[in-house]
């Protein structure tokens, strides 16, 4: 179940075909691939109905009136990376800022690397610990992210992406699932900040670009 990791008025809130972009990638098979992208699709349609249904939607009622889709990069395997995950038993939580006065309590559960765009890149995976005593919530992990499409294709304010705690030293990390927090649609929204160490300064076209309003 997604955690869209965003409070409405200082509650918690739970709650597009594209050209696929083939590559070439040396440790998966076509078919391996293939799936990838189909799991892409399906993320995107999830979505999609997700910001339809009045019960679930960010969206404000003048904007889901007329709304299709969101907006999305082309699928893209090669924004899909396995990481090198290690994990920081001993980390210390803090209050992470959010766009209101409240703050959410997180801890660093580990450290991702990664080569992504050619370089070396590495992040910080949270786990919330207000969200810690809920079952279905119990394998959550919180990747915010920073990137240079920020204020241009996308939401200047970051993007958000959903994990579940690996069983070994890597994890998986699809940017293509990569989605704006609720505060992109909707002021109401309390959402968390990306930090700033979880900048990657490089530009992830992939995922959910930043919401037109008109």
């Amino acid at each position: 179940m997604k955690y869209f990791y965003c409070f409405f008025l200082s509650l918690c809130f739970l709650g597009c075909r594209q050209n696929k972009k083939y590559h070439k990638v040396e440790s998966k098979t076509l078919k391996e691939v293939s799936s990838s992208l189909a799991n892409i699709l399906k993320f995107q349609e999830e979505l999609n109905s997700e910001y339809k249904n009045p019960e679930t939607s960010p969206l404000p009622d003048r904007y889901r009136k007329n709304f299709e889709g969101l907006d999305f990069f082309a699928p893209d395997t090669s924004y899909l990376v396995v990481a090198k995950f290690e994990r920081t038993p001993n980390a210390i939580p803090f209050m992470l800022a959010t766009t209101t006065d409240r703050k959410t309590e997180e801890v660093l559960y580990g450290i991702a690397r990664f080569k992504l765009n050619g370089e070396e890149r590495e992040l910080e995976i949270y786990k919330s610990l207000g969200l810690i005593d809920e079952e279905e919530y119990k394998d959550y992990l919180f990747l915010p992210f920073l990137d240079d499409t920020n204020g241009e294709e996308t939401y200047g304010g970051g993007r958000y992406i959903d994990l579940k705690i690996p069983n070994g030293d890597t994890i998986l990390i699809d940017f293509n699932k990569a989605y704006n927090p609720y505060c992109a649609y909707n002021k109401k929204y309390s959402c968390p900040l990306v930090p700033r160490q979880n900048y990657l300064k490089t530009k992830v076209m992939a995922g959910v670009k930043a919401f037109d309003k008109k």
